[in-house]
């Protein structure tokens, strides 16, 4: 992170530095060597001083007027700042010409002759424009870099919520579904010792997986697959033989980066909603990959008494989930729900895009 800051500073000072060299070799050489007229030495002193005065009032307007007058919206008081600074240049400029005598001096350089008369207004008319046009350059990149600076702020809380979003999804993983783990396990112990400690192998894994794996916000997907295995093969440890379970997933896998417990709700919710004790029922996961492009497919019995809805309950919530999606996936997701009530059948379709 230091090292980005201090390369972009570096590459500002640079960027100013030729600015201001371009700017300088315009003012003393340009116009000097593309002609043959001798130009006087005070022309030299008068374009120093010019450069100078230009300089200043470049980062005058850049770190003083556009912070705390034009930014704040006082656009009125800005105008009339540079009106005034404007207006004070030009006086200096005149004086200097006047001064210097350096009208009638460039007079004689490019008329030697004598002919015509010498112009002061034809000195300071070039000036006024130069200034003009710094003062435009100053206040547009000052707009810039304020909106670069707002862009970076605006990423930043997006992070920070998006790793505040991965801290509540981890908090609002049901806790009665482990403690329903633990005594089920607990009951296992007295029937099928060798599952029993599967299962709980199973378990202190899922909470492995949740307590440092998800830490640098993306896993792959091959642990995200194993996480959705040992939940779903840690649930059946409480259903009945009435309840089917099916998950599908890629083969051969394509291990890609993705977000930590993206698809949990998913499933959680199907398992909260589509199981009945009394009648049949089946849940089917299924996880396509193909390139870039993930899916997943979640379906599960509809029951009248049992309406499904990721907006309530102990999950996390539709809300919450189209909010992660839209942090971490922006404009590469498309989430479909389908509650068919008549064919009993609710259904999810999530397809994500990774880069």
């Amino acid at each position: 992170m230091a090292a980005t800051l201090f390369s972009r500073r570096y590459v500002s000072v640079l960027s100013h530095l030729l600015g201001w060299g371009l700017m300088g070799y315009l003012l003393f050489f340009y116009q000097p060597l593309s002609s043959e007229i001798k130009f006087p030495r005070l022309f030299f002193v008068r374009q120093v001083i010019f450069l100078g005065l230009v300089v200043g009032t470049f980062y005058l307007n850049g770190n003083v007027f556009v912070p705390r007058l034009l930014l704040p919206g006082h656009t009125g008081r800005y105008l009339l700042a540079l009106t005034a600074v404007i207006t004070l240049l030009v006086l200096i400029l005149g004086g200097i010409e006047i001064g210097f005598n350096l009208a009638e001096q460039m007079h004689r350089a490019f008329h030697p002759d004598g002919s015509g008369k010498p112009k002061l207004y034809g000195w300071i008319q070039p000036s006024l424009f130069t200034i003009v046009l710094v003062l435009g350059i100053s206040t547009s990149m000052s707009l810039l870099q304020k909106w670069q600076t707002d862009a970076n702020l605006r990423l930043a809380l997006e992070q920070a919520k998006t790793s505040s979003e991965l801290s509540f999804l981890k908090a609002q993983i049901n806790p009665h579904f482990f403690f329903n783990t633990l005594n089920n396990i607990y009951a296992l112990t007295l029937i099928d010792a060798e599952m029993s400690r599967e299962a709980l192998h199973r378990l202190s894994r899922m909470m492995r997986y949740v307590l440092y794996e998800t830490q640098s916000g993306t896993t792959l997907l091959s642990k995200e697959i194993d996480f959705i295995s040992d939940y779903i093969q840690l649930m059946q440890l409480r259903l009945t033989d009435k309840v089917t379970v099916a998950l599908d997933t890629p083969s051969p896998l394509h291990d890609q980066p993705i977000a930590p417990m993206i698809f949990l709700p998913f499933v959680e919710n199907a398992f909260k909603h589509g199981v009945s004790t009394l009648d049949s029922s089946k849940i089917q996961i299924r996880i396509h990959q193909k390139e870039n492009q993930l899916k997943l497919d979640v379906s599960n019995t509809l029951f009248q008494q049992k309406v499904p809805s990721l907006e309530s309950g102990n999950g996390i919530g539709l809300t919450n989930t189209r909010r992660r999606l839209d942090l971490l996936y922006p404009d590469r997701y498309v989430l479909l729900i389908n509650e068919d009530i008549s064919g009993g059948e609710y259904e999810v379709h999530l397809t994500l895009e990774l880069s």
